[in-house]
């Protein structure tokens, strides 16, 4: 597998992850076993969840091993006996992986993916899948709603000079692009994911000129066909007086100023009174785009204002998810070696069994009701979500495009009743357990209960 910023990430695991293993390992347990990955609640002001991350997480089970640095590693800590060392030489991942397909819209409780296989290779694998899949779900669902509240105006991406590292930045971008955003200032998110890039012009780059007006003229000059000033270094209005000329400029060259940059103080006001400047002047067209501190909430609130707005930059509370920084995502065992088992922690208690999602619609179409269900189930006229994406150690198909991802979630998206997609929703999806798994449930808890305690 190769290096990941320098890391090796089959060892981006916790450290129980490997004695628990090695104690599978001493036991002789080679049993198959279940495990599956889900979220428990919603975060505040969520209704949904976009899945992401999957591909991200295929390319790193396309090659899961331990090489000679990672087996040297765990030797010096002293812990583990040779026998299992040698062991994990041999390691490969050879299981199954059932999954909900990137972009598709999903709710607690549901199993994002379901891992099959001998229980080494799926325990020695949780911490690497909640901590690939969890960014992105989390980053994809935040950028819907900005999407949702911008009301069709453009959204880019704004956010790796504050998001948490080279690995998040990146994944803020891909995220935010699969669930609708136009593009990125991330340079190298889109040499990666073919992501269209965009910038304007720092604060710095005017104040290191004499004169602001100097600063417009040598960017139109270096940049004449793309052209967009940034208005609030030193007075916006003033600034976007100097923005007239310099459009006036390059309509004299045949080219054309594509637009202006607010990024601080009062945004309504202020860009209402630029397009009332240029209108009074003959630039009605021009694009104001707005950035500094912006999300869904402060996007809806502009627009709701009034607020003459064409596009939004969106970055730091986009790339850290700032109202909803985490979710509570859990990788469980659900059975192991054909037996059913479950998890009876108040507040953290888990469904037995492996699962599948049915997903109905109602007459127009709109998303009625999900079944959580077992997985050899069959409910007619329902939609199963979860599909084999990895089957022995091996993909199922080639890693899918960007654009076939955004197609998906803006189908799932328009099957997504209104109630739902509000910034503050009121009602919670239905999700109900299908009867067969609420009955092994009540038998395997009873089991475990008279087992465990005493009838």
């Amino acid at each position: 597998m190769a290096l990941w910023h320098g890391y090796r990430p089959e060892l981006l695991t916790d450290f129980y992850q490997f004695t628990m293993a090695a104690s599978y390992w001493k036991e002789g347990m080679r049993g198959r076993a279940a495990f599956s990955l889900f979220i428990r609640d919603l975060p505040p002001h969520r209704a949904y969840f976009v899945s992401a991350g999957l591909q991200s997480l295929l390319a790193f089970l396309d090659d899961f091993h331990f090489d000679a640095s990672s087996i040297q590693y765990l030797r010096s800590l002293g812990r583990f006996p040779e026998g299992f060392l040698k062991y994990l030489e041999s390691v490969r991942f050879t299981g199954t992986v059932r999954a909900i397909p990137e972009g598709r819209i999903f709710f607690p409780n549901e199993p994002i993916l379901e891992v099959t296989a001998p229980i080494v290779e799926g325990q020695l694998l949780e911490t690497l899948i909640i901590n690939t899949l969890h960014l992105e779900i989390l980053v994809a669902t935040k950028a819907s709603r900005c999407v949702h509240a911008a009301r069709g105006r453009p959204l880019i991406d704004f956010s790796p000079r504050r998001t948490h590292g080279v690995d998040a930045a990146l994944k803020t971008a891909r995220s935010s692009f699969l669930t609708g955003f136009i593009g990125t200032s991330n340079v190298l998110a889109g040499q990666m994911y073919g992501i269209p890039v965009f910038g304007t012009m720092a604060h710095s780059y005017i104040t290191s000129f004499l004169r602001e007006m100097d600063a417009f003229r040598a960017y139109a000059a270096a940049f004449p066909d793309n052209t967009v000033l940034l208005l609030d270094t030193y007075d916006t209005l003033s600034a976007a007086e100097k923005a007239v000329v310099i459009a006036r400029e390059l309509q004299a060259q045949g080219k054309k100023l594509r637009g202006v940059r607010l990024d601080s103080g009062d945004l309504t006001r202020l860009s209402s009174q630029v397009r009332e400047l240029f209108c009074r002047h003959g630039f009605s067209d021009l694009a104001i785009m707005a950035s500094g501190n912006l999300d869904e909430y402060r996007v809806e609130e502009l627009l709701q204002s009034g607020a003459h707005i064409d596009l939004f930059g969106i970055g730091t509370r986009l790339g850290v998810s700032a109202d909803a920084p985490y979710l509570d995502m859990a990788y469980k065992l659900v059975e192991y070696d054909g037996r059913p088992v479950l998890k009876l922690s108040p507040g953290k208690k888990t469904w037995v069994g492996e699962k599948q999602v049915f997903r109905s619609y109602d007459p127009s179409g709109l998303m009625e009701y999900d079944i959580l269900g077992l997985k050899q189930e069959k409910h007619p006229g329902a939609e199963p979500l979860l599909e084999p994406v990895v089957v022995q150690g091996r993909r199922t198909a080639a890693e899918e495009s960007l654009a076939e991802i955004r197609a998906r979630f803006r189908a799932d998206w328009e099957r997504l009743p209104e109630e739902y997609k509000k910034l503050r929703p009121e009602k919670i999806y239905p999700v109900r357990p299908s009867d067969p798994l609420l009955a092994l449930q009540d038998r395997v808890r009873h089991s475990r209960v008279a087992e465990e305690i005493g009838s």
